[in-house]
């Protein structure tokens, strides 16, 4: 069917919108999981650097061993922490202009279920009705970082006075 066949007919244009629309949320949803992934991932990578620290920490005698790990692992850190939190951030900017696009087609859809849910929810400027997740979960690779950045000073002030 032709794009001038669907304006004809608004019952015809109304479907087609509605299938767009349809599958263009469950993007939008894969986006989330997406996210929800590397959370994962970048919660796994700075775990396990933290274990291999402490392995390297049971190592009796081995002083220029456990400096080298700390520092390593310290910078490691902290630049994993900054591409976790600029990777929050570009979903999150993602996240808003799907959802304008959403928004955007439901103007045309007999009811907007998400722009109605946005308004109950305060769009997002009310933390008593509604805090977004991504506000939330930006501070975890801050918090994780604070903690990297703490192991490279140590690493660098053991550096310095031995």
């Amino acid at each position: 069917m032709t794009q001038q066949e669907s304006k004809d007919n608004p019952d015809t244009e109304t479907a087609m919108l509605l299938e767009q629309y349809k599958l263009y949320v469950q993007m939008a949803d894969k986006i989330s999981d997406r996210r929800a992934d590397a959370n994962r991932f970048f919660i796994s990578l700075l775990t396990g650097l933290l274990a291999l620290l402490s392995i390297a920490i049971q190592f009796r005698g081995a002083a220029a061993l456990q400096q080298a790990v700390l520092l390593i692992v310290g910078v490691v850190g902290v630049l994993l922490c900054y591409t976790w939190y600029i990777t929050i951030r570009s979903y999150r900017q993602l996240n808003s202009g799907k959802f304008k696009v959403v928004h955007e087609v439901e103007k045309r859809l007999p009811f907007a279920f998400y722009d109605v849910e946005w308004d109950c929810l305060g769009r997002g400027e009310n933390p008593k009705l509604y805090t977004p997740l991504t506000h939330v979960e930006q501070y975890i690779p801050i918090l994780f970082g604070i903690l990297y950045v703490l192991l490279l000073v140590g690493g660098v002030y053991l550096l310095i006075t031995r």
